[in-house]
């Protein structure tokens, strides 16, 4: 039976005032219904192809003649909408819906209407999606060159209008799509449970220190190794794969250089040239934003913070977050004898043997500072001594200011030779994307000689 038609008076004006409408028609291939895209002069539609697009006008009249069983939108790369398909969600006879698809019909709070089954919805918004895949479980999105059939019963207490509801796209998608979970799982969304509630910044773990925000940003820009942050502050991400590799990657260097400070972190990455609008957004299943995941991450996966004072540069965890570590007295006391003879006892370990020199390979000197920062790119074996020569005199063979000298040289030549490797394989997969946006547009060109619509995916 053909469902009935749409009239302008059920759907947004703004939908209706652009020409992106195609007539479609059911045909079974292999057992299974597809509906095809149809242009008005009788051909097939292509989503990539507006010469092949009409009004909705023009579609609806195709349609009332008999030509094709209804009316569709495309959506495209130049229109500010995305489509969210909820399949298999709904009661047909009494309209009941599952927790999980309710769930996301309120979040996005935008024109809704019941799809052509009777079973699921159909929701437009405005907005954009995230790289990556676009469907999963009960849940299909659509935002270019697809076509969504529409029917125009709209939803009872749902707008009328198409609303901006980027932020809860990206949530969706974060929480269903990239995570692979099936929205329909019933175990995943429980209506009757009250929200996870946001992980406060203040709460996370960490020893801190008293640099301002300035001092933090003039320290990590002017180190040896500085190269990466520097980069990434003035908001190049062209190295990583993902936007939010780079993103974890300025998490991590500013949890070193903070001391590990939640909020200190938080300000500084809203003032780096990374910093965008998805920082703040409520992830959609456990109620943190995208930045408190990111500075959490980063301070749980942190071996070691920069502390500016001269007696430890870096304080290195071994304990869990809240768990008081079992060294922490024998450090204090070792802080004291540091003051008294100006030697390094912060290891906790007895040096009553009179190498006064010798330290614990965990914790750097304060002329190491700039070796430590950035630990995850350096190696820093080569930049601690435990020589015991049994010679009362000794110091580290780092103290000496032509063997600090010597380290910064052959630390710069490191950094030198890994900034040319860093650029040679940018280029390299540069032009590796080159190549392979090619062979889309190749693949892309044969599909449509092919017949066009079977691009487009189809509507259950």
């Amino acid at each position: 039976m053909t469902p009935p038609l749409p009239t302008r008076a059920a759907l947004p004006d703004e939908l209706l005032d652009r020409p992106q409408w195609v007539g479609w028609r059911t045909q079974t291939t292999g057992g299974n219904e597809t509906k095809i895209p149809l242009d008005v002069s009788g051909g097939y539609a292509s989503a990539t192809d507006a010469s092949t697009w009409t009004t909705f006008d023009e579609a609806l009249a195709y349609a009332t003649n008999g030509e094709a069983d209804g009316v569709g939108f495309v959506f495209t790369d130049d229109d500010p909408y995305v489509g969210v398909a909820l399949d298999a969600c709904r009661e047909r006879e009494t309209g009941a819906t599952e927790d999980w698809a309710q769930v996301i019909v309120d979040r996005l709070d935008s024109y809704t209407e019941v799809d052509l089954a009777g079973t699921g919805y159909h929701v437009i918004v405005h907005g954009s999606l995230p790289p990556g895949g676009d469907r999963t479980g009960g849940l299909e999105l659509y935002e270019r060159a697809r076509f969504l059939t529409v029917t125009g019963d709209r939803v009872d207490e749902t707008p009328d209008s198409v609303a901006d509801r980027t932020a809860e796209l990206t949530a969706i998608y974060q929480a269903y799509v990239e995570s692979g979970e099936s929205p329909d799982d019933p175990s995943f969304v429980d209506a009757d449970s009250e929200p996870p509630q946001s992980t406060s910044l203040a709460s996370l773990d960490a020893p801190g220190n008293d640099l301002s925000d300035e001092a933090v940003v003039e320290r990590a820009t002017n180190t040896a190794n500085s190269l990466e942050f520097r980069r990434l502050w003035a908001g190049d991400a062209d190295a990583y794969d993902s936007r939010e590799d780079a993103d974890s990657a300025l998490c991590s260097i500013l949890a070193f250089w903070t001391g590990g400070d939640p909020e200190q972190m938080d300000r500084l990455f809203r003032e780096s040239g990374l910093y965008h609008g998805k920082w703040d957004e409520v992830h959609f299943a456990d109620g943190e934003t995208y930045g408190e995941k990111l500075i959490a991450r980063a301070l749980e996966e942190a071996t070691e913070f920069y502390d500016p004072s001269g007696f430890s540069s870096a304080v290195r965890r071994t304990a869990s977050k809240g768990e008081p570590r079992a060294s922490d007295s024998s450090e204090e006391a070792g802080r004291d004898r540091n003051r008294s003879d100006g030697h390094d006892y912060s290891d906790g370990h007895d040096h009553s043997d009179g190498h006064d020199g010798t330290r614990d390979v965990g914790t750097a000197s304060a002329a190491d500072a700039d070796d430590t920062a950035g630990a995850h790119s350096d190696d820093h074996s080569d930049t601690h001594s435990s020589d015991h020569s049994g010679d009362n005199s000794d110091t580290h063979s780092g103290d000496h200011p032509a063997d600090r000298e010597r380290r910064l040289n052959e630390l710069q030549e490191r950094v030198e030779s890994l900034v040319e490797e860093n650029d040679r394989l940018r280029d390299e997969l540069a032009e590796e994307r080159r190549r392979r946006r090619e062979l889309e547009a190749t693949d892309d060109e044969d599909d449509e000689d092919g017949g066009g619509w079977s691009l487009f995916g189809w509507f259950k």
